[in-house]
């Protein structure tokens, strides 16, 4: 495998290649792809799209989009995508690293974007390795999806705040690792069962303490299609949990993923506090 180059995207040829990209990642039934003329004209008017390319092959891409927040200028990241193939190759990781250079270059502070609170290699991308917080969760956020990835399951997501000049994030790409779990951390829920995977059990709404953990499995792309009611029933719990303390002031700094024992665990701290 040669290696994986990245240049900003230009052209009609090029924009399409993205769209063909999208339908490749995000399956046959996705109906949300982004056309050409949006592409197009965004990445003209101030949007970021990037490209990842193996010799003329294009394998992944992220775009986002100019925005408004609190009357300042952001970035919003709508999509980030990669072949399956190249997922384990840090090809992912360096598109956001290009992300925020363009970003830096144009002056701004914040970059935000969606993700799906459950799916636990990407939370640890999004905490460990490039420092975001989150103190947000959006219910269903882009309805009921027919990507193969979804399943059916609500589209309920986390919103990612990467404040891209802070020390943290600074510290985060020159390859500091998160704090260690504290011994202090009361836990929220436990991910337990005997069966193929684990149920959320123990669930605590009604904790003051300043660090808390949530639980969840890893592998929730496989639960969905294998046991998609338990899936469900995770959505369900996780969204009562995240919703109930996010609203108390709490909101999330780390993941710390446990591949051993196939689950990880968001630490939240108490802001307000």
């Amino acid at each position: 495998m040669a290696a994986i180059i990245y240049r900003d995207l230009t052209t009609l040829d090029e924009f399409a290649g993205v769209v063909d990209l999208e339908r490749q990642i995000w399956g046959p039934g996705y109906g949300d792809v982004v056309p050409v003329p949006i592409l197009a004209v965004t990445a003209r008017r101030g949007g970021i799209l990037i490209g990842a390319f193996d010799g003329n092959h294009m394998i992944g891409f992220v775009y986002s989009l100019p925005g408004i927040k609190d009357g300042k200028p952001t970035q919003w990241s709508h999509m980030l995508g990669v072949l399956d193939e190249y997922r384990k190759g840090g090809t992912g990781y360096q598109l956001k690293i290009l992300q925020r250079d363009r970003a830096l270059a144009m002056g701004l502070d914040l970059i935000e974007w969606t993700f799906d609170p459950m799916q636990a290699a990407n939370a640890h991308l999004n905490f460990a390795k490039l420092g975001i917080i989150v103190e947000h969760y959006e219910e269903n956020v882009y309805g009921e999806s027919a990507s193969p990835l979804h399943q059916g399951n609500p589209t309920d997501r986390f919103i990612a705040q990467w404040w891209i000049r802070l020390p943290r994030v600074e510290q985060r790409l020159a390859g500091s690792e998160p704090m260690a779990p504290v011994l202090t951390v009361e836990p929220v829920n436990r991910a337990r069962g005997n069966g193929a995977w684990p149920a959320p059990i123990d669930v605590n709404l009604s904790l003051d303490a300043k660090r808390i953990g949530v639980e969840i499995p890893a592998g929730f792309t496989e639960m969905l299609r294998q046991a998609p009611d338990l899936a469900l029933e995770w959505r369900m719990t996780t969204r009562r949990i995240f919703t109930t303390y996010f609203a108390r002031g709490y909101q999330v700094i780390e993941f710390f993923l446990d591949r051993p024992n196939r689950k990880g665990t968001y630490l939240l701290v108490n802001a307000s506090s």
